[in-house]
């Protein structure tokens, strides 16, 4: 009897301390605090918000965090809290985003909210200890197709992100076998304008200005084909953009920083590399 019961205690105080070694997610602050520009509502779900993971010897990097979920969810644990505390890791100050999503927002309230957090995040800097020089935005599945959309579809400097991730993105809206269709449809409807189609088919949009691009995919993944990140980075080949691309023969989608996936353990690796010559 004494040894069960001995277990359990170690078993109690093994996982409350490790609780006591997770940071405590700092608090959200509202992206619009008058209001985001087009809300239907005064929900939780119509008021997007970023939140501020700080790192106690910043580099001056800093990045935005877009979590995915076919623009009609968010992954915002292991795409999002576990980014920023990687992040933090290396020294990076995280901006995770919960921006608004579909069926109830359509574009461009995505990329609105995106691009108000690049500003926000660039309009404090010296109160972040950052560079306004140094700041990218990361995405991961219709977060990757945000982050490519702030990358190529920018109208302003202060808008514009200084290197973007994409981590298995969706990319195409128009090449109808690489499609991920449940993310076109949240975020254009059933029946969008086929000009609208192509604008949000990043792709088509990469112009020399775009900044540096750092893509991850896998070949087995089949809820967004790497065809998706294929067609972007030699886009961005043609275009004389700074890219580099690690496509991994195995792996499913989704598998964010990939901490269980040992067929995928470096690639986070490969981006801090890279992450260093930003």
């Amino acid at each position: 009897m004494l040894l069960p019961l001995r277990l359990s205690l170690y078993l109690l105080l093994a996982s409350l301390a490790f609780a006591q070694r997770q940071p405590a997610e700092p608090p959200a602050e509202l992206l619009w605090p008058n209001g985001a520009p087009g809300a239907v509502g005064d929900e939780d779900r119509d008021k997007p918000s970023l939140t501020p993971w700080l790192p106690k010897n910043p580099n001056g990097q800093a990045v935005v965090v877009f979590p995915g979920g076919g623009y009609g969810a968010l992954a915002v644990d292991h795409e999002g809290r576990q980014i920023a505390q990687w992040l933090n890791s290396q020294n990076i100050s995280a901006f995770v985003l919960k921006y608004r999503l579909g069926p109830r927002y359509r574009h461009p309230a995505p990329l609105q909210d995106a691009q108000e957090a690049i500003r926000l995040v660039r309009s404090r800097a010296a109160q972040y200890r950052i560079d306004p020089r140094r700041i990218g935005v990361w995405g991961f599945s219709d977060g990757g197709h945000l982050a490519s959309t702030t990358a190529t579809l920018f109208t302003s400097p202060e808008h514009r992100p200084d290197f973007a991730i994409l981590a298995y993105p969706v990319i195409t809206f128009t090449d109808e076998p690489q499609v991920h269709k449940g993310s076109r449809r949240n975020l254009l409807g059933d029946s969008p304008d086929p000009k609208l189609v192509e604008l949000l088919s990043t792709e088509k949009q990469v112009k020399a200005n775009t900044p540096p691009i750092f893509l991850f995919h896998t070949n087995e993944d089949t809820g967004v084909p790497p065809e998706n990140a294929v067609a972007f980075y030699l886009a961005c080949r043609r275009a004389g953009v700074p890219v580099e691309m690690h496509i991994y023969e195995k792996g499913p989608h989704g598998v964010g920083l990939a901490a269980t996936e040992f067929s995928l353990a470096t690639w986070p690796a490969r981006l801090a590399d890279w992450l260093q010559r930003r």
